[in-house]
């Protein structure tokens, strides 16, 4: 059979069927993800954990008791807007630290113990995990105190919405404390809880102070 003919019958064919042509593979990678998760029996709250993935959102859960001399328990669940600049300098930091790969801890044994600290990272080409209590790596010590403001800043995000039902007094002094983390510079991604403030100012039933100081804090975060 002539080549020629063969071709035109294969042209007729996949005109005919154009299922039959041959599907190139696709290609879906899935995000890289720095995870950062504390355990301190003694702090408040006991356990956290933030997810930053590569491609959106992050995600942050928490729990512990109500109080020290509190049987009863609280959990936390928030998925939460991160800024890219926030983002990327996460992601920067654990490929300077290795990305986890090797132990991390400084193993003193004289340091006071301030929870057991796990960072974790995972993409298509790299995956690593390690447990400390203090790192003398620079990297994983300035990751460690963005992770730890970052969840102060939920924390507070979780007192306000609790207090702005049960209890609009007190939202004064959370927001005065607040706004003194934030000079001091202990609080990061103040945007992420944007919608609780929100609220907060558009309430006429709380005291122009307190509405006053919530407003200074979304003007400072950007998000306003």
């Amino acid at each position: 059979m002539p080549r020629s003919f063969q071709i035109l019958c294969l042209l007729i064919f996949f005109s005919l069927y154009p299922g039959a042509r041959a599907q190139p593979p696709s290609v879906s990678e899935s995000p890289a993800v720095v995870t950062f998760t504390l355990d301190f029996p003694s702090s408040a709250p006991e356990h956290y954990s933030i997810r930053v993935p590569s491609d959106g959102g992050a995600h942050y859960e928490s729990s512990g008791r109500l109080s020290p001399d509190s049987d009863e328990t609280d959990s936390f669940d928030l998925d939460f807007p991160l800024g890219p600049e926030r983002r990327q300098k996460i992601f920067d930091l654990a490929a300077k630290a290795g990305y986890f790969q090797k132990d991390i801890d400084s193993h003193h044994k004289n340091l006071a113990f301030t929870g057991k600290k796990t960072l974790s990272y995972k993409d298509s080409q790299h995956a690593g995990d390690a447990a400390f209590n203090y790192s003398p790596n620079a990297a994983v010590q300035e990751l460690t105190n963005v992770m730890q403001s970052l969840s102060a800043t939920l924390e507070f995000g979780h007192r306000l919405q609790y207090d702005h039902r049960y209890q609009k007094l007190a939202l004064d002094q959370e927001l005065k404390r607040m706004e003194e983390m934030t000079r001091a510079n202990e609080l990061v991604e103040v945007g992420a809880i944007q919608p609780i403030l929100d609220q907060i100012v558009a309430d006429q039933s709380v005291i122009n102070v307190t509405r006053a100081r919530a407003q200074r804090l979304l003007e400072g975060s950007g998000a306003h």
